[in-house]
């Protein structure tokens, strides 16, 4: 899964690149998707897989907190880039004239920088403070990768501060962005029930279908992660959540973005014929 995951998501930022139409709005935030799911199996599938090989389960508190870090900015930017995206889709259905004025490239370049940014803050502030408290018994983590909620278990001082504000610092992070996607598509619903031609209508669901897989995909995980109540929480159910969106989210992503565009399937058909042609003249 992780194998094909990398393949999907690199294949995904050749096609952007390397295609001139794919130049757009659109296909640069959704090669940043692209990149930070690459990045976050690159994060945590390799090192999981040499611990099960090797069977030397341990990690140094650096490549721990290293992996807070690179886990949580990729997940808090994914967050904001999608919100972007929405705002993306509901230029493209409401405002079809005037999309390349309303989301010029200066724009889309700043929307990116700030879900980096965003995301980096978030990620750098709780590794930080995880570190920060003593640890001491088995200091065993009964997870796959380190976790911020697994291992605020394992602190030996006093963290109920500290959850609380972990806990509404992720609700900002994914609760801003999903009211952003929830009030673009609210206007996209509006503007898509306005239309009297059936065709039309086609169209506009099909632009945003994928994207708003993609969201029920990366939300649905993340709240279940980061918003339940402590007394709901089990390591079990947080092992196959967190396998979910660090692993499968990554899959399907671009399996979702080039089976249901026709413009990436298009590109992708396009490259095919070029190595065809090139292995062709080589023989």
């Amino acid at each position: 899964m992780a194998i094909a995951s990398l393949m999907g998501n690199a294949l995904m930022l050749l096609l952007i690149h390397l295609d001139s139409w794919l130049h757009r709005p659109m296909y640069f935030l959704l090669s940043q998707l692209s990149l930070m799911d690459l990045m976050l199996v690159c994060t945590i599938v390799p090192k999981m897989a040499a611990d099960y090989l090797t069977c030397n389960k341990v990690i140094s508190s650096t490549g721990c907190g290293l992996q807070i870090f690179v886990s949580l900015t990729l997940d808090g930017g994914e967050g904001f880039l999608l919100a972007a995206m929405s705002y993306d889709r509901y230029v493209a259905v409401c405002h079809p004239l005037r999309y390349t004025v309303l989301l010029s490239r200066r724009l889309c370049l700043q929307m990116t920088l700030a879900s980096w940014f965003l995301g980096a803050a978030d990620g750098l502030m709780q590794a930080a403070a995880i570190l920060s408290f003593p640890f001491c018994g088995a200091r065993e983590i009964d997870h796959f990768f380190c976790e911020a909620p697994m291992l605020v278990r394992l602190a030996c001082a006093d963290t109920s501060v500290f959850e609380d504000v972990m806990y509404m610092c992720c609700v900002l992070m994914l609760l801003v962005p999903l009211s952003l996607i929830l009030t673009s598509y609210g206007l996209i619903l509006a503007a898509v029930l306005q239309m009297r031609s059936n065709e039309a209508r086609k169209k506009a669901c099909a632009t945003c279908s994928s994207h708003l897989s993609v969201v029920g995909l990366f939300y649905g995980a993340a709240i279940f992660i980061y918003m339940r109540p402590k007394s709901y929480r089990s390591a079990n159910h947080d092992k196959v959540v967190s396998t979910f969106y660090t692993i499968f989210t990554p899959v399907l992503n671009p399996l979702i973005y080039s089976l249901r565009n026709s413009e990436v399937k298009e590109a992708l058909k396009k490259w095919l014929g070029k190595c065809t042609n090139i292995r062709c003249q080589q023989t």
